[in-house]
C-alpha cells in the first residue's frame, strides 16, 4: 500500500462523526481503497490516535479482541448495541 491510500484511510476514519460508525467496507469505499483488510491493516498499524472504534465489521459486531473496550467508548458517544452488535440502520455514517 502506498503512503496516499495510508493517508486516505486515516483521513476517512478521522472524518467519521461521534455518535456515527462505519464498516471497514464504506471506509474502504470511501478511501478507494482495493479492499476493506487494507483498513484493518491501517488501524492496527497506525489508528491509535484516530477514533478507530468507530469502525466495524460488516456486521455491526467489533473484532472479538476488542469487543469490550470498542462497545465501551461506542456507548459514550451515544452508540448502543444490541448486546454485541450495534444497529448500523440506525447508526451508520452517510459520507455525502
Amino acid at each position: 500500500m502506498d503512503e496516499a491510500m495510508h493517508e486516505r484511510i486515516r483521513d476517512v476514519v478521522r472524518a467519521i462523526p461521534r455518535g456515527t460508525v462505519a464498516t471497514y467496507g464504506d471506509v474502504a469505499a470511501v478511501a478507494g481503497a482495493s479492499t476493506p483488510r487494507l483498513v484493518g491493516r491501517v488501524l492496527a498499524e497506525d489508528g491509535a490516535d484516530l477514533p478507530w472504534h468507530r469502525v466495524l465489521r460488516a456486521s455491526g459486531i467489533p473484532a472479538p479482541h476488542l469487543v469490550h473496550r470498542q462497545l465501551e467508548l461506542l456507548r459514550a458517544e451515544g452508540v448502543l448495541a444490541d448486546g454485541q452488535r450495534v444497529d448500523l440502520k440506525a447508526h451508520r455514517w452517510r459520507p455525502e
